[in-house]
């Protein structure tokens, strides 16, 4: 299976509803796969990701999940609570999990999983080929995230908020919850019905997509990569982020 969008909760234990230790994001399950064991085999993985003892290592450049073009470029970025209290340091990441149409990290259930229109990636969730019924290569898995707020490839610490960078330059966006540190998604959502944020679109959220140029790199499940411009049809950027929606691309 693909790793979670973030672990809540003992992995294989009891599935929960809230943010909890460990917290490890989806980028930090891929270190075996990108040629950095050494740095895999330092994390305590029994540990929450935020624990003061991991900051050696989770505090790491991890230069694949950079990119080079990025204004935001500091190897670390800070963790902080809606009162601006520091709660971690962590390695940053240009890239973000596509969470699909609505915001899990709104909802309470435990099985995200049913949400309509969810996408690949959520709080304890264990996609498989198989899950992704519109098909690997109609459904994105990554896309960009720049600019607009700092993410991280470690993973999510409960109670903290991720905020805009520069709130007078970015003002259609506020602060998101703790899951928005290795999440984004597309919409529409419940609290905005209607409401579809392709990449680099004008409203800036920090739980979309976004580059500073007129779209955005996304990686599909079938592990092609393609630019997606910010004047993509909408539905049909809602549909490319859903996983068994059955609202293919080439139906808009």
């Amino acid at each position: 299976m693909f790793p979670p969008g973030y672990q809540s909760g003992r992995w294989g234990g009891p599935a929960v509803a809230v943010d909890t230790a460990p917290g490890w994001g989806w980028a930090a399950f891929l270190l075996p796969y990108l040629e950095q064991e050494a740095l895999h085999r330092q994390i305590r993985w029994d540990l929450p990701c935020w624990d003061p003892s991991q900051l050696p290592a989770v505090s790491r450049t991890i230069p694949v999940f950079l990119c080079p073009a990025a204004p935001n470029a500091d190897p670390t970025m800070t963790v902080r609570d809606a009162s601006g209290a520091a709660l971690a340091v962590f390695g940053r990441c240009h890239y973000v999990a596509n969470n699909g149409q609505p915001e899990s990290w709104a909802y309470p259930l435990a099985d995200l999983g049913q949400l309509p229109g969810i996408g690949p990636f959520y709080r304890n969730s264990r996609t498989r080929i198989a899950t992704v019924q519109d098909g690997l290569s109609n459904t994105v898995f990554l896309g960009e995230h720049t600019t607009i707020s700092d993410k991280t490839w470690v993973g999510v610490v409960p109670g903290a908020a991720v905020c805009p960078l520069d709130p007078q330059r970015y003002p259609f966006t506020a602060c998101d919850r703790a899951a928005t540190l290795v999440l984004c998604h597309s919409g529409p959502a419940e609290t905005e019905p209607g409401v579809i944020h392709p990449p680099s679109f004008p409203t800036c959220h920090v739980c979309q997509m976004y580059a500073p140029w007129p779209g955005g790199n996304v990686l599909l499940g079938d592990g092609s990569v393609r630019f997606i411009p910010t004047s993509i049809h909408l539905d049909t950027w809602a549909a490319l982020c859903s996983m068994r929606a059955g609202d293919l691309p080439g139906d808009f």
